[in-house]
């Protein structure tokens, strides 16, 4: 976003971030502000730059031998989401909003909005997916950075926190542990499946 949208975007993503625009509406114009002649120039700069967190690989393993039920719900866009993670996991894993290039600028799809449990506007409501895909009696772990994160890390039972994730979890009380990699969830999950067994 940062490379490729005009100076009013910075307000915009300020909005979001203070929570007075939500984040549908603020997702929306922010791609409304990127021109569709740019999309080639959007999808080679993702492919060159976009990096998947240290140990994520090798954490999807661990899910995997575990039989650990995991689902990326991501407010990412559908172009650069199924692309960057298609080699390690299944596309029906993942959640992520949907785009449309047919007009002028980028219109942002939302194919999974809040459910009548959530008012949030959240544009992909994590906490409603999560309620889609899983039982109460589940335990429920959320893995974030950012706003996006924030009404599902509400309801985890565990939340896996950095950046702009941790300050909301201060903000709201919500506990939390920080971690740089996949590596260090791997290990404090492994750390919970012995305890539980």
């Amino acid at each position: 976003m940062e490379k490729f949208a005009p100076p009013e975007a910075e307000e915009i993503k300020q909005k979001i971030l203070s929570q007075e625009l939500s984040i549908q509406e603020g997702v929306s114009q922010l791609f409304r502000l990127i021109p569709i002649n740019l999309h080639d120039d959007i999808i080679q700069f993702l492919q060159e730059t976009a990096e998947i967190r240290t140990g994520f690989p090798e954490f999807i393993q661990f899910i995997n031998e575990n039989n650990i039920s995991f689902y990326v719900i991501s407010g990412g866009m559908d172009f650069f989401v199924y692309p960057l993670l298609q080699e390690i996991i299944p596309k029906e894993q993942i959640y992520c909003n949907a785009t449309d290039f047919s007009g002028e600028f980028v219109e942002v799809k939302w194919p999974h909005p809040c459910d009548e449990q959530c008012q949030h506007s959240c544009g992909l409501c994590k906490s409603s997916l999560i309620r889609k895909l899983s039982s109460k009696d589940d335990f429920h772990i959320v893995i974030g950075d950012s706003i996006t994160d924030l009404q599902a890390a509400k309801q985890a039972d565990k939340v896996f926190a950095r950046d702009f994730l941790i300050t909301k979890c201060e903000e709201n009380h919500i506990a939390y542990t920080s971690f740089n990699t996949f590596h260090d969830i791997q290990v404090e999950l492994q750390h919970l499946l012995e305890v539980k067994s």
